[in-house]
């Protein structure tokens, strides 16, 4: 770890924002939908840290509560995302022909369209909220691992090693499940560590533009989307801003770290 300060600073931050998260209760001077219009648009302050916004609600306070709304968003589409991507990859790779071709084709036409625009058009589809939002970015975000576990299949079914398992007769379902996929398993987690910062990324923008959680909820692209009507209050839009970018920042850190890891050529 101490070769990767990188690394330890982004797990520090994820720890920091996930302890913050889960504390909110107890740290969190207001509570976060508490309203007080007698002091709208406060700026920063020893009574408000982080001033207040357009109804009076404690920025600060709303910022601690939306990271138990964008972390756990942000972690389960990767965490959906991944297993299925990777297992339907996986199945491909090993099994090739006509399945191999229909379940790439199948990846290669979600992929086709633009990250943003797809999670939008099932969000609409399915209606503006938390889990509509989830299940939209899992569909965007199965086919690259789809994609990276075929490819780590293919390579890797051709090893010295996963023919003498065939070879002493070794049935194929465990030669997937216990000799090909462990050997996956670590350029999979890398690629998930650094798009848990994208999810989190991708999910703020669908609340940004109104297709995710309700409106008064303390979730940080919707706090920014409401800040940019009150861009001259920087506070309203700059705190749940900051949360965002230190979030995807650090799980990048972490992602490079890993990577550095467990790739002998960086080592």
């Amino acid at each position: 770890m101490g070769q990767h300060p990188l690394l330890v600073i982004g797990v520090i931050v994820v720890i920091v924002w996930i302890v913050a998260a889960l504390l909110a209760s107890q740290i969190a001077p207001y509570e976060p939908l508490a309203q007080d219009v007698r002091n709208r648009v406060q700026p920063p302050s020893l009574t408000h840290p982080g001033g207040t916004d357009e109804l009076g609600r404690d920025v600060f306070s709303r910022v601690l509560y939306g990271g138990r709304i964008t972390i756990p968003a942000g972690i389960l589409v990767i965490i959906f995302g991944s297993l299925l991507g990777s297992t339907v990859g996986a199945i491909a790779g090993f099994l090739g022909g006509v399945w191999d071709e229909i379940i790439m084709r199948v990846a290669e036409l979600f992929m086709a369209f633009p990250t943003i625009i797809l999670a939008m058009a099932v969000t609409a589809a399915l209606g503006p909220d938390i889990r509509n939002a989830i299940i939209a970015l899992v569909v965007v975000w199965w086919p690259g691992y789809a994609r990276l576990m075929r490819g780590l299949v293919l390579k890797i079914k051709t090893n010295d090693y996963v023919e003498a398992a065939y070879c002493v007769g070794a049935p194929r379902r465990y030669i997937l499940v216990r000799t090909i996929v462990p050997n996956c398993i670590a350029s999979v987690l890398v690629m998930t560590t650094l798009d848990i910062g994208n999810a989190i990324l991708t999910f703020a923008g669908l609340s940004f533009l109104g297709l995710g959680p309700e409106p008064t909820s303390p979730e940080w692209g919707r706090m920014v989307a409401v800040g940019i009507d009150y861009f001259d209050q920087w506070w309203t839009w700059l705190y749940p801003g900051m949360a965002i970018a230190t979030l995807v920042i650090a799980f990048n850190f972490i992602g490079d770290g890993l990577r550095d890891i467990f790739d002998p050529r960086l080592r």
